[in-house]
């Protein structure tokens, strides 16, 4: 049986959680703001729904001074957690927001990019309960030494050694991964084999389709998050995935937000997913629309992306580039080139972190019941987070 949590007390073979009283000695200031980030409230919203004053709450967060029990107890029902969540002795991660690349970082909201971050800090919770049990991918990302045991470890590429230039960085990544010159056919399960943790849930609620993805190279294994609003596109999250690869390989140290590098990931994400030596004669030298569905169909990119690949290879002129663009929106809107959604794609489903827990499950190393209990999450956060989304049509009474 796994150690418990130091707030957990053993009767028998039952665990029973600490009171109020007992959570509020070894509260945990920053369980409460990763909470109150979660859920996407202010101080003095969550102040209000208290029943206490924003400086309160500033002070409980701050060190100063720990909630009463029967604040404590407040703050669980209101932020949805367990009265154990506040409780100090877990690990935890922390991330700051501004070390996290998010693709349309202008329109994204402080509010937002710090509801992102505790998501991130949950799912490395979750990874690390995990591997504790499982093994496992090694990480395996030129330049990322952080989740390596052993600094010598062959698969280890100094980041000196990392091209700066994205055409260079996507090649040096083919050769590393041994994909060849070719189409690449699942892109997420290739970079979760690589020890890339990857997710797909809707972690924001409303917020979610103003976050594309984001992705860090700052806890001990590189993660990518991308967005469910996305995945009816197959071809634009494998891109979105390739961008936040590039991120993870060319901006580790960088400081996010700089336009240049969204523009450089983009570079990367086409240079990975579509080689310039590889498709460059494959390319149409005019617009051909089923030449183009055909094309990107093999290489798993959009008809779009090829037609800017096109006019950046030089196989087609600016204004035919226009020209093509223009056909495109018009067979897009009488639905002759339909989306297609990911789950038709399994490949390109993040599976690693659900297929650990159904290991470790299947040898009695963990319930989800008593994942939930160490983690101190409910069950259905849990759920949630391992992508055992409840798709059941909700009974509504009236």
């Amino acid at each position: 049986m796994p150690d418990l949590p130091p707030q957990l007390r053993l009767f028998g073979d039952h665990e029973e959680p600490l009171g109020a009283a007992e959570i509020a000695a070894v509260f945990d200031p920053a369980r409460l703001t990763q909470a109150r980030c979660l859920a996407g409230m202010t101080k003095a919203a969550l102040a209000d729904r208290v029943g206490v004053s924003a400086p309160a709450v500033t002070q409980w967060e701050a060190r100063s001074s720990p909630p009463r029990p029967d604040h404590l107890r407040t703050l669980s029902e209101v932020l949805d957690v367990p009265l154990g969540f506040f409780a100090a002795g877990r690990p935890h991660a922390r991330l700051d927001a501004s070390t996290a690349h998010f693709r349309s970082l202008r329109s994204t909201r402080s509010f937002q990019r710090a509801k992102a971050v505790v998501f991130v800090e949950q799912v490395w919770e979750l990874t690390h309960a995990l591997e504790k049990r499982i093994a496992l991918p090694s990480v395996d990302l030129p330049g990322f030494v952080a989740g390596e045991d052993d600094p010598d470890h062959p698969n280890i590429v100094e980041c000196q050694d990392i091209p700066t230039d994205p055409v260079a960085a996507a090649g040096l990544l083919r050769q590393r991964w041994g994909l060849g010159v070719g189409p690449i056919p699942h892109l997420i399960r290739t970079m979760e084999t690589r020890g890339i943790v990857t997710t797909m849930v809707p972690f924001a609620g409303e917020d979610t389709p103003r976050i594309d993805a984001f992705s860090t190279s700052r806890l001990p294994r590189p993660l990518v998050i991308l967005t469910p609003d996305r995945a009816n596109d197959v071809y634009w999250h494998r891109f979105t995935a390739a961008h936040e690869l590039g991120h993870l390989l060319l901006h580790r140290d960088s400081v996010p937000g700089d336009p240049m590098q969204e523009q450089e990931a983009n570079q990367f994400a086409a240079e990975l997913l579509t080689p310039a030596a590889s498709v460059k004669e494959l390319l149409p030298s005019r617009i051909d629309f089923a030449a183009l569905e055909r094309l990107g169909r093999e290489w798993g990119v959009s008809v779009k992306s090829l037609i800017y690949r096109s006019r950046e290879l030089g196989a087609l002129s600016d204004a035919s580039a226009r020209r093509a663009y223009q056909k495109l929106n018009q067979l897009i809107s009488v639905g002759l080139l339909p989306a297609q959604p990911v789950v038709n794609y399994p490949g390109e489903v993040p599976s690693l972190l659900a297929k650990a827990f159904a290991l470790a499950e299947e040898h009695r190393l963990l319930t989800l019941v008593g994942l939930a209990r160490e983690l101190q999450w409910r069950v259905p956060r849990l759920r949630l987070l391992l992508g055992q989304v409840d798709e059941r049509p909700a009974l509504r009474l009236v």
